[in-house]
């Protein structure tokens, strides 16, 4: 009866199932998008502005800590400054404050990271990783001190604090954010409306 129905209880796992899950990805990993490719994404780009950040401030302090380079006419100027604040020089006093911020936000995308199967947001929490450890990496190891360091930022244009390639790629990554947040793009990969109908008691059919 059940092969004249076409539904065997028999064969391959694809063949029973369910068409209205089809795309849905698995709680564990089986579905597509495959979470640790995303994971892997993430991870590159986040260790990707790290490199480029420590990089170019070792270069940037051995080659322009006594004299700036101005190029562009005077339009974009190579600095060495010293930032005991946050991202563009805010809050200069509050070192210690900001140390702990970085730590959490770390924290936090790193235990999010386990969740990911969307390659935008992959993209999106890899600037922010890289950016905040490359700042972060700073504190802990520049003068004055563990915790206390000043980051070195080195790029300045006219009417904007001077700033560094980690502040860059936390400011792409919060901008990027806020644009999949109002497009409701989750991390898991489904958009807001498509959640809500795969949630208990919502319905599949609209």
């Amino acid at each position: 009866m059940q092969a004249a129905r076409g539904t065997p209880l028999t064969g391959p796992p694809e063949d029973r199932q369910n068409p209205l899950c089809a795309g849905v990805p698995a709680p564990d990993g089986g579905g597509t998008p495959d979470p640790p490719r995303r994971l892997r994404v993430l991870l590159a780009v986040a260790v990707s502005v790290l490199t480029l950040d420590i990089v170019s401030k070792v270069i940037v302090v051995a080659t322009l800590s006594r004299r700036p380079l101005v190029l562009l006419g005077g339009f974009l100027t190579l600095r060495v400054s010293r930032n005991p604040g946050a991202a563009f020089s805010i809050g200069t006093s509050l070192t210690l404050v900001f140390t702990a911020i970085a730590v959490g936000v770390i924290v936090f995308i790193l235990r999010t990271a386990r969740r990911i199967r969307s390659l935008p947001w992959a993209i999106t929490l890899g600037l922010l990783l890289g950016g905040a450890t490359g700042n972060l990496t700073d504190r802990l190891f520049r003068y004055p001190g563990p915790l206390r360091g000043y980051v070195v930022d080195w790029i300045q244009v006219p009417h904007w604090p001077v700033f560094n390639l980690a502040d860059s790629a936390i400011v792409c990554g919060g901008v990027l954010a806020v644009l999949l947040a109002v497009r409701g793009a989750g991390i898991d990969g489904l958009r807001a409306g498509s959640r809500a109908e795969r949630a208990p008691g919502g319905s599949a059919g609209g």
